[in-house]
C-alpha cells in the first residue's frame, strides 16, 4: 500500500497564512498562492509569477525528504555544530549583502527554488554546490554597479567571487566547494570556462526566472526556439516548456 500524502501537502494540516496573495510585478494584480505552489499565472496579464514564500523547510525533518528532493537535506544542508541549516545561513548572508534591495533578494530566492526543482531531475549533482551557487550567483551585482556603473554580466562575474568567498568560508564550506561555486559565479552569464552539471543546473534556473522579465513580448514560437537554444539540462528545458509557453489550445 502506498504511503499517505505528506502532512505538509495535505491542506487538512495547514494553518492560517498558508494561502496568501502575491502582487504581480507586471500588472499589479493579486495572485493567490498555496504555500507549496512554485508559481502561478497572473489572472490579470497571464504572466508567470514565482512564489517568493515557497519553503521546503519540512525536508529538514521528513523521513521521505531524500525520496522527495533527490538528496538528503540533513546530510547536505546542516553543518556540524550548527542548529541553522546551511542554506538558511547563506540566505541570511545574501540578504545582509543586498540590504534593502528586495528585487535582488527575490531573484536569488526564485533561482534557488528553480535550482532545487531542476536538481531533482538531474541526478549526480552536488547539492551543496548547486544551492550555494543559486543563493550567491548575483552577489557581485551591487559592487559592479558601484565600481563600473553597470550591472552587465561581465562585471558581475568579476566582482562576485571575491564577495562570495568570505561568506562561504565563514559558513564553513570546504575549499573544493568554495572554488566550484566561485567558478560558477564567474561564468554564470558567459559560460566560458565551466561546464559541470552543477553549473548547468544554476544556468537553467537563472534562465527560468529571467526569461519572463527579459522577453515579455516574445511570441510562443520565439520562446520555444529560445528555450531549446539556451537550456543546458533536460529537466530545466522541460520545466521551461511547461511553464513559459502558453498551454496548448484544446481542439474545437
Amino acid at each position: 500500500m502506498g504511503r499517505t500524502m505528506c502532512p505538509g501537502q495535505d491542506t487538512a494540516f495547514w494553518r492560517p497564512g498558508d494561502i496568501y496573495e502575491i502582487t504581480c510585478g507586471q500588472c499589479g494584480a493579486e495572485v493567490e498562492f498555496f504555500k507549496d505552489d512554485a508559481s502561478r499565472r497572473c489572472p490579470g496579464c497571464g504572466s508567470r509569477v514565482q512564489n517568493p514564500k515557497l519553503n521546503l523547510g519540512c525536508a529538514q525533518w521528513c523521513e521521505h525528504a531524500k525520496e522527495c528532493l533527490g538528496y538528503d537535506p540533513q546530510a547536505v544542508l546542516d553543518s556540524e555544530g550548527e542548529d541553522t541549516p546551511l542554506v538558511d545561513r547563506l540566505i541570511a548572508a545574501m540578504k545582509r549583502t543586498f540590504g534593502a534591495d528586495q528585487r535582488r533578494v527575490s531573484h536569488a530566492l526564485a533561482v534557488l527554488e528553480r535550482a532545487k526543482e531542476i536538481m531533482r531531475g538531474e541526478k549526480g549533482a552536488d547539492p551543496k554546490v548547486v544551492l550555494s551557487a543559486a543563493v550567491l550567483h548575483d552577489i557581485g551585482i551591487q559592487e559592479a554597479e558601484r565600481k563600473h556603473g553597470s550591472n552587465a554580466g561581465r562585471w558581475q562575474e568579476i566582482e562576485g567571487p571575491p564577495i562570495a568567498e568570505p561568506i562561504m568560508k565563514e559558513l564553513g564550506l570546504d575549499e573544493t566547494t568554495r572554488d566550484h561555486v566561485a567558478r560558477i559565479i564567474a561564468n554564470h552569464h558567459s559560460a566560458r570556462d565551466i561546464d559541470t552539471l552543477e553549473f548547468r543546473i544554476l544556468w537553467d534556473a537563472d534562465w527560468l526566472v529571467n526569461i519572463p522579465e527579459e522577453y515579455p513580448d516574445h511570441t510562443p514560437e520565439k520562446l520555444e526556439k529560445l528555450i531549446h537554444k539556451v537550456f543546458k539540462t533536460a529537466s530545466g528545458r522541460k520545466l521551461a516548456l511547461e511553464r513559459l509557453l502558453p498551454p496548448p489550445q484544446a481542439a474545437a
